[in-house]
């Protein structure tokens, strides 16, 4: 069971002022991470640059973590687009895209520290899946970022590639128990253990989800109630219980849902959609409208140019992508240079002539979304309505609904 804020083993966190009152009576443990005591409330890392330093910023001002994503974040500087400028799937332009978005990640960190004021903890999220993920890792570690958080495969090389930081956070993001068993041996090895793990449901979650097949995703074993107990059966044999903790990410939207998954044994709770539809997010304004406005009906899942399924709202580029996607699979060909956008992905549907993987440039359709264009953007979406409906709010607002507790009478009737 959850335990509640008065025990003496849950220190306050370092919060924003207009939050002290709704924490005090949230009744929610706070999140404890190398000592730091945090807000159980993370905002899960969303490219091409829709968390950037605006977002995380300000969610670590109000006292949680926040997260940056890594991916192609130079869009977001006019300056280092120009620098990266040339001739598409030249080796040249692909360094100087490279190297510009190492700027960019670096800009981004320090921007959002400042934001952040000294509380919470500022974090990135770099897929597995990138070319650039080592680079990216090692400039973010450089540049002093609070955590590291890793999805879209199997990070096993992270506590190498951060053996010189170890008083960074290393947070791998997956979705079953079986997963966490395996990465927990390999790392083992390696003398280092995750200061938490993010448990994310693929059923509910937006964006690249972490099952290998669109059938697979309502499998039983991504369930909360089975995976949280799972994990902690696993970290009391491995005897480290207490030591790691989980943070159950897809689908949650209310206090109520934060408490169900600190009584199932989660520490913390991740959430995506909802920040990406408040003031600060760093999208543009027709993005969090798309967002804001999309329901469950009109989502759809596809296999994503990476490989793995993925979940998104179903606009008119994704609806005109889909009725081609047959035809275009059955031509792939053989790999080929990337003239897209930049070769972004180390494995490509596209660029390699995987048949059985998306045909389109995700970079490309990402970018588009970041810029609110329904013609041409892939717009990732997480199930579920959002706590303000269609309405784009702020952090804070986000923050105070999430710690607030329905009155005793709406809870019964829920």
């Amino acid at each position: 069971m959850s335990q509640p804020l008065s025990s003496p083993a849950a220190a306050s966190p370092s919060l924003a002022p207009d939050l002290q009152d709704c924490w005090s009576g949230s009744g929610l443990r706070p999140l404890q991470l190398r000592g730091r005591s945090l807000l159980p409330i993370v905002q899960g890392g969303m490219g091409v640059g829709v968390s950037a330093q605006q977002l995380a910023g300000a969610v670590a001002s109000a006292g949680g973590m926040g997260t940056i994503s890594s991916v192609d974040l130079r869009r977001l500087h006019p300056d280092l687009m120009a620098r990266s400028a040339g001739p598409l799937g030249d080796p040249e332009t692909k360094k100087r895209i490279n190297d510009a978005n190492l700027e960019a990640i670096a800009r981004e960190i320090g921007g959002a520290r400042e934001r952040a004021q000294g509380r919470g903890l500022v974090a990135i999220n770099v897929m597995r899946a990138l070319d650039a993920y080592a680079e990216s890792v090692k400039q973010a570690l450089a540049c002093g970022v609070d955590a590291v958080v890793v999805g879209a495969g199997l990070p096993l090389d992270l506590p190498d590639l951060a053996q010189d930081h170890p008083d960074t956070l290393l947070v791998p993001i997956l979705s079953d128990a079986r997963g966490v068993q395996l990465l927990m041996r390999k790392w083992e090895r390696k003398k280092r253990l995750p200061d938490a793990v993010v448990i994310e449901h693929p059923a509910h979650a937006g964006g690249h989800l972490g099952a290998a097949r669109i059938a697979d995703l309502p499998d039983g074993r991504f369930e909360f109630e089975r995976v949280i107990p799972e994990c902690l059966a696993f970290f009391r044999q491995a005897g480290v219980e207490g030591r790691i903790p989980l943070i159950a990410a897809g689908g949650i939207r209310s206090h109520q849902d934060i408490r169900r998954l600190q009584d199932l044994g989660a520490d913390a709770v991740q959430l995506g959609t909802p920040f990406a539809v408040t003031e600060e997010c760093d999208a543009a304004p027709e993005f969090k409208r798309v967002l804001a406005e999309a329901r469950d009906e009109d989502m759809v899942e596809f296999t994503s140019v990476a490989g793995l399924p993925a979940r998104a709202v179903r606009t008119p580029w994704l609806n005109a992508y889909l009725k081609v996607e047959s035809k275009l699979q059955a031509v792939a060909q053989i790999k080929k240079r990337c003239t897209k956008a930049f070769d972004c992905l180390a494995q490509c549907g596209l660029r390699d002539g995987f048949k059985d993987w998306g045909q389109f440039c995700i970079d490309h359709q990402l970018a588009a979304a970041l810029r609110g264009d329904l013609s041409k953007g892939l717009f990732f979406r997480g199930k579920g309505a959002l706590p303000f409906g269609d309405q784009v709010r702020s952090v804070m607002d986000l923050m105070k609904h999430l710690l607030t507790p329905l009155p005793s009478s709406a809870t019964a009737g829920a």
